[in-house]
Order: structure tokens, then C-alpha cells, then sequence
């Protein structure tokens, strides 16, 4: 690994749609490698990271394509090895963004790989239909809910991206400036930044909480014994370069903004330090659509999702008992792992835990109509969030691909899509004080 491939460029990029520059907002702790003579900076930039299936080379541009011929989960680990983002399952094929070397490497592995048919646009909301949120609208919308329930809604800022931009969230609990010991509920969304339908998931289950609290009995009681942290966009700098394309299907951008060797981004869903870069689930290649960074947590808004999860720890024990990452497009409830085919793994996924991971996804699936599996039923993947979550803390951990039948589905169809996982996002937070209850173990498992 040379130098510029283990540091970061202070002085690269042009001018985002917002006037900022890439490297304004940069970490002094890694611009500091380039003041450092070249063999201490190989030094600090530690171990190199797995090989990538394809060899990187100059920076490439993804767009999407459709895979026919892998048709069992092991074809589709294949596919996924080469770093293209796989975007959706199909009984026809593979839907999946690539760059040119990636869809060489698929054609090698004897599939047939075609472009996708171009997005019809989107029709313009009328003004019946919601809009998609800006992330300044998602902001405000924050702050309207805060202003109108203070008592029970407060906003909270876990960190800032790479381009300086707050992570924020919502806490929602009855007694909601007290730390105290309720099960936790961790909800998380947008961490793709083109899954734009996650986030108005998010902001809707932060309104369903408090326009019902104290009148809906069942989402009082939630609200009253649980604390419940939602962040609506946790990936706000992709979000933002997503939504300023003047094309109406926008830019297709799934990373974050912060620059790589070769190109730009992190797939933050394959950065995170639990088996990062084990098992050819994340590529290596800057250029890739699922790029795993440099090393675990090298993008800032991971480290900023991870430490906010560390910082649940009170007293030695995880309070949060419930984690949801909310994606879309394949209408799919998925649990970990992914890294490994395997249900269960000594030491990390015990026959109980499997089973109670398996019976609640199957219960929310049967509620918005998804399909329940473990994750790695549909591909092999490494770095995610709900292998670290659940890997490093036990915290019970699913994921949600949303529907709609793209990442961007049209404004009029957002409400319909969110509808149908109100359901799941109520029983998954009621879960959180005890999870075994899905199997019928809570004595033995949950006893005070």
C-alpha cells in the first residue's frame, strides 16, 4: 500500500452542490499522515486491507445492471465478491450496480450481464403526495417534533459526517431528559444515501410515537417503557449529493462523500470493525459500490454510529436491547449474520439466539409482507452493522428493505410503502425488554 493509498487527500475534489470541498472538514488525525515521512506513515496507516476480487485500478463509474444465471445464495456470494452492489433478488436474475471491472468479473464467472433499463422519471408531487425530505426539511421536521412534544420527544446530534454535517436524532421516552433503565430501542436509516424511502420510514415511526402518545394505549405504554433513538440520516453527506442531481431519479449514490485513493465513498455498511473484510462480502477497490474503507471505521459517520452504541453501555451492560437498519429496495426483514452460512456459531450465535432472531423476523415479515431470512440467505456480506451490533454487543439486530420497486420510488407512493411497516416497527420496539419471549424462554433468559 503506498502512502496516498493510506491516507486521505487534504487538498482533493471539486466543489460539492452545497459550495463545500471535500477536504474542508477532513480529520486531523489523518491529515496528519502527510506531514509524516513516508515509512512511518505506512506504519500508521496499518495492516493492508484484504485483497479485492478485482484488481483496483483508475476510478470507474457504477451504474446498474441485471444479472441472469446465479440462482442459488452461493452464485450470488460470486456476484458479490467481484464488489458490485447487489440491489435486489429476483426470480429472473440479479439486479445489481457495478463498475466496468466488476461486470468483467461477473461475466467471467459465466453470468450474463445486461445494462438495466434507464428509470422512467419521476412524476413531480402533486399537492396531494409527500415529497421526499431534504435533509435541511429533515431537520426542521426534527424540530417540529421536538417543539410540539418536548415531554416526550428530544433531538440529539450523535456526531458529524465527513463534510461536517450533524447526525441527529430523535429520543423519544416519557421521561425523555432522564437517563433511565428502559429497554433501548436503536432505529437507524439512510445509510445508503440514494434509499431515500428509508428515512420518511424513520420520520413516519417518529410521528406515529408522538401524535399518538396519550391517546393510542398500546403506543403510550411503548413510549412510557422504553427509550427509543431514531436517526433519520445517518449518512447526510451522500444524502445531500443524492438529492442536488438535476436528474429526478438522482445520482444513484450509495456511499459517503469522503475520498479514496481511487474515487469516492465508503459503503458505511461494510466498514464496521466485526469481521471487516473477512469474507469477500466488501471490496477493496475505492471505485467499488461496497468499498470497505481503509479499515474498520475509517469514515467518520461509522465511527460516529459505532461510539454512540458504545456510549449505551451504562454500568458494563448494553441498553439497548433492539437494533433496526432500515434499507430498501427488496422488501426483505433479514438477521445476522452475514459473513457466514452457517445459523449458528460457537461463541456467537447460540441455537436459542438463532431461533429468537428467526421467530421475531419471521413475526415482523408476516406483518408488512417481507421475506424473512437470515442475511447471508441472500448473499455473503462483511462489515454490516447488524453483525457488529449483534457480534460485539448481543443486541438483537435486524434490517429492513423497504419496498417500492426501486430506490426511488415516486413521491405518491411513499405513504403506501412507510404503511406498511408501522406494524413491524411497533412489535420489533416491544421486543426490546425481552426477546426470548418470541421462543417462550424469557424465564430463563430475562429473570430480574
Amino acid at each position: 500500500m503506498s502512502v496516498l493509498e493510506a491516507t486521505p487527500q487534504c487538498d482533493a475534489g471539486r466543489a460539492e452542490p452545497d459550495g463545500r470541498y471535500p477536504w474542508m472538514n477532513i480529520s486531523r488525525r489523518l491529515c496528519s499522515l502527510l506531514t509524516v515521512p513516508s515509512a512511518l506513515a505506512l506504519v500508521l496507516a496499518g495492516p493492508a486491507a484484504p485483497s479485492a476480487a478485482s484488481a483496483p485500478g483508475p476510478a470507474e463509474t457504477a451504474r446498474q445492471y441485471v444479472v441472469t444465471g446465479p440462482a442459488t445464495v452461493q452464485q450470488r456470494s460470486q456476484v458479490a465478491r467481484t464488489g458490485a452492489a447487489i440491489d435486489d433478488v429476483r426470480t429472473s436474475g440479479l439486479k445489481v450496480t457495478a463498475i466496468p471491472s466488476e461486470v468483467r468479473a461477473i461475466q467471467r464467472l459465466g453470468f450474463t450481464v445486461e445494462a438495466a433499463p434507464s428509470p422512467a422519471p419521476a412524476p413531480a408531487p402533486t399537492r396531494a403526495a409527500t415529497s421526499y425530505h431534504t435533509f435541511a426539511e429533515m431537520r426542521q421536521e426534527v424540530d417540529s417534533v421536538v417543539a410540539a412534544h418536548p415531554q416526550i420527544a428530544r433531538r440529539f446530534v450523535a456526531g458529524t459526517s465527513y463534510q461536517g454535517r450533524d447526525i441527529v436524532g430523535v429520543k423519544i421516552s416519557d421521561n425523555v431528559a432522564a437517563d433511565e433503565n428502559e429497554p433501548e430501542v436503536l432505529i437507524i436509516a439512510n445509510i445508503h444515501a440514494r434509499e431515500r424511502l428509508t428515512a420518511e420510514q424513520a420520520l413516519d415511526y417518529i410521528g406515529q410515537l408522538t401524535d399518538n402518545y396519550g391517546t393510542d394505549g398500546r403506543i403510550t405504554d411503548l413510549v412510557n417503557e422504553r427509550e427509543i433513538w431514531i436517526m433519520p440520516m445517518v449518512n447526510p453527506d451522500g444524502q445531500v449529493y443524492d438529492m442536488t442531481s438535476d436528474t429526478s431519479s438522482g445520482r444513484w449514490w450509495r456511499k459517503n462523500r469522503q475520498p479514496n485513493s481511487r474515487s469516492v465513498g465508503t459503503d458505511l455498511n461494510r466498514n464496521f470493525a466485526y469481521r471487516w473484510g473477512c469474507c469477500g462480502g466488501s471490496s477493496g477497490n475505492g471505485s467499488s459500490q461496497t468499498y470497505r474503507g481503509t479499515g474498520p471505521e475509517s469514515a467518520p459517520e461509522t465511527e460516529v454510529l459505532a461510539d454512540f452504541v458504545r456510549s449505551r453501555v451504562v454500568g458494563g451492560k448494553q441498553q439497548i436491547g433492539m437494533f433496526l437498519d432500515i434499507h430498501s429496495e427488496a422488501e426483505l426483514v433479514l438477521w445476522p449474520f452475514g459473513y457466514t452460512y452457517d445459523n449458528t456459531v460457537p461463541g456467537s450465535m447460540s441455537a436459542d439466539e438463532e431461533a429468537a432472531h428467526r421467530t421475531i423476523g419471521r413475526e415482523l415479515a408476516g406483518t408488512n409482507g417481507f421475506v424473512p431470512q437470515q442475511s447471508s440467505d441472500l448473499y455473503i456480506t462483511d462489515g454490516t452493522t447488524i453483525d457488529w451490533t449483534w457480534g460485539e454487543y448481543r443486541i438483537f439486530s435486524y434490517t429492513f428493505e423497504l419496498g417500492g420497486g426501486s430506490f426511488y420510488p415516486p413521491p405518491s407512493a411513499i405513504d403506501r410503502e412507510v404503511a406498511r411497516s408501522r406494524e413491524a416497527l411497533l412489535r420489533l420496539t416491544d421486543y426490546a425488554d425481552c426477546p426470548y419471549r418470541a421462543i417462550g424462554k424469557e424465564s430463563q433468559y430475562c429473570a430480574a
